[in-house]
């Protein structure tokens, strides 16, 4: 059994001695002073190091195995992206140094804007943003602006479909907009008969992700963007599943107006564990003059920033440029694949989803049974009711095949959904692997429920009281 850092502590046991102090010693007043020791941990340096090791060997990533991590594209990042993010160029530089003395560095954020524009079909970026829900929230403020600088102060609504990502109501309440939920239909695109109940000089915009979170392509884009428009409404792209036709349809020619990225999605950046993320925005012409204070604009003579000057802006949303290094990375990622590159990867993403999904067809009914994009979802619902076994039973028991599960639960439309996402850069083998091992699964579910009732087995902590962890959080270690 591992011990925390507090229980490996030996009292004087230390990891280092310093130096005798060979400045003048500063008395600081009392009221700073600690009144008791603190209480840090006493260990040796091997101690340290065979701590942080066994923390390591606890952290599941996509370098440990399969992430099938459906909606957050969980894909490997290439190491040559880190390598360029490590660059002394990039990494001892200052966001307050003159714009002559990084002239590099904002040629990159411009070429990386002029690489998304094209790949979305926007005419404008703000790298600003520092992940999805951010950019949301930062595109719907830019809707906002859009409205009020043309007295339409009535458009108080913005609808979003009922598969949304949960991000989309949150934001747009952020924003100050009433949510309105339209309806799937039964290919689980948007109902276009019930859109158009909703739609009215009142929204100010509506909010999709295309694909969607089932892993479907709404085959009626065209017509809902018309719809919207027809109306003086604005369209916003929510770009998590950008990864599955990318380099193939643009987010601009369906008809969006504004658009946000996932850099730590589909441009290969690492994320997980809260950051780091990126979430660039993107915009049609019309909403360029509201782009927030630091956004980078190239002009006849060098680079600039929208400042105040610029009074229709919403102002800045993030210090400085976003999350520089990141973005340094995505630009990396484009650089390395080429246009004709990013687009195999989208088809191959797609490929592996699909094989995926026939494969796994006759172990657990998909939640809509025709081609998917990027990702599909399986329903568990039977499962759970003639054995018990619910879809978190099986999340559990995977782990003990050093697979992380896929998202659980989501989108909310499907009971006891898993969501898969296999993405470009797994194998067959690894598939083919994943896929035996739910099949086992599933016979172990009638078979010998209890036992995946157990699971996990293998993972440092095991089955945890989630209601009891939620409402009383232990947060720190307590000492004796």
């Amino acid at each position: 059994m591992s011990q925390l850092i507090f229980e490996r502590s030996v009292p004087f046991r230390r990891a280092v001695r310093f130096d005798a102090c060979d400045v003048p010693e500063v008395v600081l007043d009392e009221k700073y002073v600690r009144q008791s020791k603190a209480r840090l941990p006493e260990v040796s340096e091997v101690d340290i190091v065979r701590h942080y090791m066994e923390l390591s060997r606890y952290s599941f990533g996509v370098d440990n195995g399969f992430y099938p991590l459906g909606s957050c594209t969980m894909k490997y990042n290439p190491k040559l992206n880190e390598f360029t993010a490590s660059l002394d160029g990039f990494t001892t530089i200052h966001p307050d140094q003159s714009l002559s003395s990084v002239t590099g560095t904002l040629e990159l954020m411009d070429n990386l804007s002029i690489s998304l524009s094209e790949i979305t079909g926007m005419d404008a970026f703000t790298l600003q943003p520092a992940a999805g829900a951010h950019g949301e929230f930062t595109g719907l403020l830019l809707i906002r602006a859009y409205h009020n600088a043309h007295n339409d102060n009535k458009r108080t609504k913005v609808i979003v479909p009922d598969s949304s990502h949960g991000t989309n109501p949150a934001s747009a309440s952020m924003a100050g907009y009433t949510v309105v939920s339209v309806p799937s239909n039964e290919m689980g695109g948007v109902d276009v008969e019930a859109l158009k109940a909703v739609l009215n000089d009142e929204v100010a915009a509506l909010m999709l992700t295309n694909p969607n979170t089932l892993g479907l392509f709404d085959p009626n884009i065209c017509e809902i963007s018309k719809l919207v428009h027809d109306i003086g409404g604005l369209l916003y792209y929510d770009g998590a599943n950008l990864n599955a036709i990318m380099g193939t349809a643009r987010p601009g020619d369906m008809g969006f107006d504004v658009v946000h990225l996932n850099l730590h999605k589909t441009f290969s950046t690492p994320h997980g564990g809260g950051g780091p993320g990126s979430g660039p925005v993107g915009v049609k012409s019309c909403l360029v003059p509201y782009l927030p204070q630091g956004t980078l604009i190239k002009e006849t003579y060098g680079y600039r920033y929208i400042d105040e000057r610029d009074t229709l802006s919403i102002g800045r949303m993030r210090s400085y440029y976003g999350n520089f290094l990141v973005n340094v990375r995505a630009y990396t990622y484009i650089l390395s694949l080429g246009s004709d590159g990013l687009k195999t990867a989208s088809q191959n993403a797609v490929l592996n989803a699909n094989y995926m999904m026939n494969a796994l067809k006759d172990t657990f009914p998909v939640a809509y049974p025709q081609t998917c994009m990027h990702e599909f979802v399986v329903s568990l619902a039977d499962l759970k009711k003639e054995t018990g076994i619910n879809a978190k039973d099986i999340c559990k028991a995977l782990l003990d095949y050093q697979m992380h599960p896929p998202t659980m639960y989501f989108p909310l439309i499907v009971h006891e959904a898993l969501m898969i996402e296999p993405t470009e850069t797994e194998s067959k083998e690894s598939m083919d692997n994943f896929i035996q091992v739910l099949k086992d699964l599933k016979q172990l579910a009638y078979d010998n429920p209890q036992k995946i009732l157990n699971a996990p087995y293998t993972t440092p902590v095991k089955r945890v009281d989630d209601v009891q962890a939620a409402r009383n959080p232990i947060l720190k270690f307590q000492h004796k």
